[in-house]
């Protein structure tokens, strides 16, 4: 009875109020004790990572202990009025959110009722004390994006431009270049795109288009792979907000009638971002495409990408030979140069000398020495190749081989010692041979030089938070030629998590062709790609679409997905 007493009194107002209401019993609270001795964190935070309360019944023993009201995020106000209020990163820092203001007095919801620091710091936005509410961290944070997320600034912003529209609707609409750039420094013009860019980093985006059409202006996210619209511009703004680009990434805003190329470095949310931009001239207006590259990305490792386990180890056993050539293939965005980083990362050592050559440096990797590509003075892949080989390195890195130059610059230095990894825009891993025979390279210096060439495809992966069983229609599984009587298979039904895609994040398919004495026979010979495949099958390769089919079978992917990335006869 007295061990009883003292696990009661130990467990103070929180844990007396949950055994009163029958929440927990005195067993499970002892344990959170113990662990909180250990821990040194809240007693109801334990109780609820143990799971032996819920966080909803936590909260609601929590507010009557504390006597506050709970209150969950469908309880909150849909809007709030438009005060001045705390930044968004002290909300989140702290954990609160204002749900509205009465008589001078702000009504904030939070998770740490007993913070008095933000209580304090709230006194310089209200004339009296806050009335507080309870409610749990998950929805103090959806709060926070419906009251002050990018939608809403966004929603807000293209607001104030469209009441300025109705007040000059008539005017011609001057498009001198000093009279574009003071209209690109305006204040909604600067915010507007900022938003924009903003809000394609939060959202996992890969490229932004900001596209000029006859009545508008369409701005269009690429999210894993596929573009989505999500925002039409009035078609007035459009010079303005060109011209705020290109001036962001110095182009010249008096240019309209050439392509030209630029580059933009921001900070967006605590990350370091590049934006590779690209402007040319279209029947409507510039259109704009932005290339977004994170230099704040965690770098992906080969184990990350999606490698069946017997491809993986072939590959690795091959990275890892002191010389060769090996080509990683594939059309643009399919996650090329994302595997080449990820192979010298796992190669990367002391006892090693990597030197690249990119255009972009997308990835920036401790211990390699990366060498940015800069046409406009001469400094190209094949002349940077050439000066590479006489600094003594080890493995070497050619972000792409464009020309017959730089293909024998590459076989050279494969030939002489070095470990040479490339890309190269061919559709499977047999036409890698035949690309670089027909770019005029001998046959012999092919055979000799290559080891390996990987092609890969980049496809969707279903959202876990809507996956469920699914049957395609009939004519797709006859498309793909599958027998799927004995085989679940999946798609995703759409939900916020994956803005009703279904799909959330990507992952590889790959075709990896080792180059052994029999291939490099073929290749002397300068027989057909399909013969050097067929060889290749024959010795255990698994090509492109067979691997897709057995990530549909696993649930991750969907038949769909590998058809529309892979061409008919891989």
């Amino acid at each position: 009875m007295s061990d009883e007493v003292t696990g009661v009194e130990k467990a103070g107002l929180l844990g007396k109020t949950l055994l009163n209401l029958n929440l927990i019993t005195l067993e499970k609270l002892e344990i959170a004790l113990k662990e909180q001795d250990v821990l040194k964190g809240r007693l109801g935070d334990i109780l609820v990572s143990l799971g032996f309360i819920t966080e909803d019944n936590m909260l609601r023993a929590l507010s009557s202990q504390l006597n506050l009201k709970y209150l969950r995020f469908s309880e909150f106000p849909k809007t709030i009025p438009s005060e001045a209020y705390p930044t968004v990163k002290f909300m989140k820092q702290y954990k609160f959110v204002p749900i509205g203001m009465d008589n001078g007095m702000m009504k904030i919801a939070t998770a740490d009722p007993l913070n008095e620091y933000v209580l304090d710091a709230l006194k310089i936005f209200s004339t009296k004390p806050p009335e507080i509410f309870l409610s749990s961290e998950k929805d103090i944070m959806e709060a926070i994006e419906q009251y002050f997320g990018s939608n809403v600034q966004m929603t807000n912003i293209m607001e104030g431009m469209r009441e300025e529209e109705a007040e000059t609707d008539g005017l011609e609409l001057q498009e001198d270049v000093h009279h574009l750039r003071d209209m690109a420094f305006e204040a909604p013009i600067v915010k507007l795109v900022n938003m924009l860019i903003t809000r394609a980093v939060e959202g996992r985006t890969s490229d932004i288009h900001i596209e000029p059409f006859e009545n508008n202006v369409k701005v269009r996210y690429r999210i894993d792979g596929a573009l989505t619209e999500v925002e039409s511009l009035p078609k007035r703004i459009q010079p303005a907000v060109i011209s705020r680009v290109k001036i962001m990434s110095r182009l010249n805003i008096a240019e309209r009638r050439l392509p030209q190329d630029g580059r933009i470095k921001l900070r967006v949310s605590g990350r370091d971002i590049d934006l590779r931009v690209s402007s040319i001239p279209t029947i409507y207006g510039e259109s704009i495409v932005m290339r977004i590259l994170d230099r704040g990305s965690t770098l992906i490792v080969l184990d990350h990408l999606g490698f069946p386990a017997g491809t993986r180890e072939k590959y690795e056993n091959l990275i890892t030979t002191p010389y060769g050539m090996l080509l990683v293939t594939g059309p643009t965005g399919s996650g090329k140069t994302t595997t080449l980083y990820a192979s010298l990362n796992k190669i990367n050592s002391d006892d090693k000398k990597i030197i690249t050559v990119e255009d972009p440096i997308e990835y920036q990797i401790d211990g390699i020495n990366q060498i940015q590509v800069k046409p406009q003075i001469g400094l190209t892949f094949a002349s940077g190749l050439r000066h590479i080989v006489r600094q003594d390195p080890d493995v070497i890195m050619v972000g792409e081989i464009r020309d017959v130059e730089t293909a024998e610059i590459a076989i050279h230095s494969a030939l002489t010692g070095h470990l040479v990894f490339s890309t190269l825009h061919t559709n499977d891993a047999p036409g890698a041979v035949t690309r670089l025979l027909d770019m005029g390279i001998e046959g012999f210096l092919v055979s000799s030089s290559l080891i390996g060439v990987l092609a890969q495809r980049l496809v969707r992966v279903i959202c876990p938070s809507c996956k469920e069983a699914f049957t395609p229609a009939q004519e797709i599984i006859d498309k793909a030629e599958l027998d799927l009587s004995n085989v679940p298979t999946y798609h995703g039904a759409g939900c916020d998590e994956c803005r009703n895609t279904g799909y959330r994040g990507r992952t590889g398919i790959f075709e990896f062709m080792v180059v052994d004495g029999e291939i490099r026979r073929l290749i002397l010979d300068k027989v057909s790609a399909d013969i050097i495949r067929q060889k290749a099958v024959n010795k255990g390769m698994q090509v492109l679409r067979d691997n897709g089919w057995e990530k549909v079978t696993e649930g991750i992917t969907t038949i769909e997905e590998v058809l529309r990335v892979s061409q008919e006869g891989i």
